[in-house]
C-alpha cells in the first residue's frame, strides 16, 4: 500500500482512544510506507481557563507529544514516522500560532477549519446549530475560511477540506464553482488537499473532499496527500482502497509525502 497516513491522532486530544504504539503496530500491520502522527494543536486561541479538554491537548503536553513522536521512530525503524500537528485555524490569531509551530521539527503541518464564528460545527454536541442557519451561507462562509487557510501561509495540507457536509447537510446551490474557486487558492498558495477517509465513518458516508472537489484540485495542479483522521488503532489506514480509487478517478498519478516540510512524491 503505497498511501501514507499523516492524520493520525493520540489520547492527548481527549476524545481519542489506545497507546500510540498501537496505531504503529497498526500501520505495520497493513504494510503502509509512512504514517504521521498529527494531533490537535492546543486551543492557542483562548484563555487557557476556557480550554476544552476533551478538544486537544493543553500546551504542557505539546513538548512530550513531540518527544513521544521522537521516542517511536527509533523504537519502530521498520516503518518511517513523521512529526506533525494539525492546528486550526481562526482568522485573526495567525500571529499565535506562528512561533508555536515554528517551535518544533515538524515534517508538516495540516490546517483544519472546524470553527465558524466561534461555532464547533462538526462536534456533535452543537450540531442543533445548523437548524439556525442558512445552509447556502454556511458552506459558503466555510469555503471562505478554507481559502484564508491556505492563503495563511501557515499550513502544508488542508484537512478535510469540506468537513461542512459531515452531518449530511447539503446546499441547494451547485457547487462546482466554489470548487473551483477553493482549488484555485490551493494551488496558488502551494497547499496539498488532503484526501480524508474519516467521512466515510461520518453521517454523511462520503470521503473528504467530494469528487468533484477532488477533479478541480486535480485540475488546478493541486497536490494531494492521505490521511484516515484516525483516533482509534483501528482506523488507521481505514478505507484507503476508496482513497486510491478517488484519487486514480479525479486524474492523480502520484501522492505527496513529507519530510521536513518539503514535499516529495511517490507514485500512487
Amino acid at each position: 500500500m503505497q498511501l501514507p497516513d499523516y492524520h493520525i491522532h493520540t489520547a492527548r486530544c481527549g476524545h481519542a482512544a489506545g497507546r500510540m504504539e498501537e496505531y504503529v503496530e497498526r500501520a505495520l500491520k497493513l504494510g503502509l510506507p509512512e504514517i504521521g502522527f498529527a494531533d490537535h494543536v492546543p486551543m492557542y486561541w483562548l484563555d487557557q481557563r476556557d480550554r476544552d479538554p476533551t478538544l486537544a491537548m493543553p500546551p504542557e503536553q505539546l513538548p512530550e507529544y513531540v518527544a513521544e513522536v521522537e521516542r517511536l521512530r527509533a523504537a519502530y525503524p521498520g516503518i518511517t514516522i513523521r512529526l506533525g500537528l494539525e492546528a486550526d485555524y481562526i482568522p485573526g490569531y495567525e500571529e499565535k500560532l506562528q512561533p508555536l509551530l515554528e517551535g518544533y521539527p515538524f515534517d508538516y503541518v495540516i490546517g483544519s477549519v472546524h470553527y465558524i464564528d466561534g461555532w464547533g460545527f462538526d462536534n456533535p454536541a452543537y450540531r442543533d446549530g445548523y437548524w439556525e442557519k442558512d445552509i447556502n451561507r454556511l458552506y459558503r462562509e466555510y469555503f471562505k475560511l478554507v481559502r484564508l487557510a491556505a492563503r495563511s501561509g501557515l499550513f502544508d495540507v488542508v484537512a478535510h477540506p469540506d468537513l461542512i457536509k459531515k452531518f449530511g447537510y447539503r446546499p441547494r446551490d451547485d457547487l462546482r464553482e466554489v470548487y473551483e474557486e477553493t482549488a484555485r487558492a490551493f494551488a496558488v498558495a502551494g497547499v496539498c488537499v488532503e484526501v480524508n477517509t474519516a467521512g466515510l465513518r461520518a453521517p454523511v458516508g462520503e470521503i473528504y473532499p467530494a469528487p468533484g472537489f477532488l477533479r478541480a484540485c486535480c485540475r488546478h495542479g493541486v497536490p494531494a496527500t492521505t490521511g484516515s483522521d484516525a483516533h482509534a488503532p483501528s482506523q488507521v489506514g481505514a478505507d484507503f482502497d476508496s482513497a486510491r480509487r478517488l484519487l486514480v478517478e479525479a486524474g492523480y498519478e502520484e501522492i505527496a509525502f513529507f519530510k521536513g516540510r518539503k514535499k516529495f512524491f511517490r507514485k500512487i
